[in-house]
């Protein structure tokens, strides 16, 4: 497959499920698989690019082997996508890495923290400001369990639901925020309503209860590639997984037109970001 059929796709599809390629744990990482390695307080082990590790109670050596993990799977990552789409790579922006190894049934902090409810992506601390969320996912699971995810409906048929009752920042509010370190860019409209979408799904009890949905199984060995800021998803069953977060802009996309952004400005009419 060519490089831009194969971007053309990812943007208009939202997920695409790579069955030939797989990351394989050395001999080392696979005694990382154990109930008490994460610190019982954050969802997940997490490290930004150039930070520490985030999230695990690990130490010693052990610490050393998670470290390394997560480093190897965000180049691993990074190279499958640079590989499948050589035009991204030039604006490619490294994200956030983070091992899951949490069941996905695990009590969640709070209804909108809860990823088993059908959602879109959108990070209240950190605007986006119209640049895509792509993902790479690889269920690395050792004991043979799938994670299943459902996905919904279209994004345009999603946003339609919320977006004409979405509360756009005050004057100065956005400012404010960015101002008090609430968010770490300032808030664009396009962010505003990003969030008002994801909100207004999980926190809508007949939406999760009757919004369309299909399920996808990802065997372990599954990598899975997403978008997702406009695949509505949820993650309902699985644990150890590792994820990698990418950002990339609007003049990147083959197919800019099935952008949220673009989605989104046809829908209300305005320029968001």
């Amino acid at each position: 497959m060519i490089a831009d059929a194969f971007a053309q796709r990812l943007e208009r599809e939202g997920l695409v499920v790579l069955e030939d390629e797989a990351f394989r744990l050395t001999a080392e990482e696979t005694g990382l698989f154990h109930a008490d390695l994460g610190d019982g307080r954050a969802k997940n082990i997490s490290q930004a690019p150039g930070a520490a590790v985030r999230g695990a109670k690990a130490d010693g050596a052990e610490a050393a082997r998670l470290a390394a993990l997560m480093s190897r799977f965000s180049d691993w990552a990074r190279d499958l996508v640079t590989a499948r789409a050589p035009s991204y790579a030039g604006t490619l922006e490294m994200g956030r890495t983070s091992f899951r190894p949490r069941a996905v049934d695990d009590a969640p902090i709070s209804p909108r923290k809860d990823d088993r409810r059908l959602h879109v992506d959108a990070f209240a601390s950190q605007p986006t400001g119209g640049k895509r969320i792509l993902r790479v996912f690889s269920n690395i699971n050792p004991a043979g369990e799938a994670r299943l995810w459902r996905v919904g409906e279209p994004f345009e048929a999603y946003a339609k639901r919320w977006a004409g009752n979405a509360r756009m920042p005050l004057p100065g509010e956005a400012w404010l925020l960015e101002r008090l370190g609430l968010t770490r860019s300032r808030r664009t409209p396009y962010d505003a309503l990003m969030l008002a979408l994801h909100d207004g799904a999980k926190l809508d009890p007949d939406y999760q209860r009757d919004a369309p949905r299909r399920e996808v199984a990802f065997p372990p060995g599954a990598t899975w590639i997403v978008y997702t800021d406009s695949t509505v998803h949820a993650a309902i069953a699985g644990r150890y997984a590792l994820e990698q977060t990418f950002y990339l802009p609007l003049s990147a996309m083959a197919a800019p037109e099935a952008s949220p952004v673009r989605i989104l400005e046809k829908l209300t009419g305005r320029t968001l970001c």
